[in-house]
């Protein structure tokens, strides 16, 4: 199945997602404000995307951020609580908000 293409707010979401992930998600540490940008999560970008498109709820989100770090990312220690991921999915609703319903 091909993904239709996105439009303009939807492309704007999807780059508030990815900068979400890599500025305050950031679970492997690797976020320095002097680089430009790391692709160290940007595989995780469209299933976040999707699910905040698909208008799911913080704690569905959340539990996604939680499950990404402790079986894509090779069974790290969850160091984050559930509290920031839960913050992140607030961050993430709140930016689809923002962009998509104009709120």
């Amino acid at each position: 199945m091909m993904m239709r293409e996105l439009n303009k707010k939807e492309k704007l979401l999807y780059k508030r997602i990815a900068k979400i992930l890599w500025q305050d998600w950031d679970p492997l540490g690797v976020y320095n404000e002097k680089n430009e940008w790391n692709d160290e999560y940007d595989g995780y970008i469209s299933s976040v995307f999707r699910l905040a498109i698909e208008n799911r709820d913080v704690y569905k989100i959340s539990d996604h951020l939680s499950e990404l770090q402790t079986i894509s990312m090779g069974g790290i220690s969850a160091t984050l609580s559930d509290e920031h991921d839960k913050n992140i999915a607030k961050l993430i609703i709140k930016a689809k908000q923002e962009i998509i319903n104009d709120a």
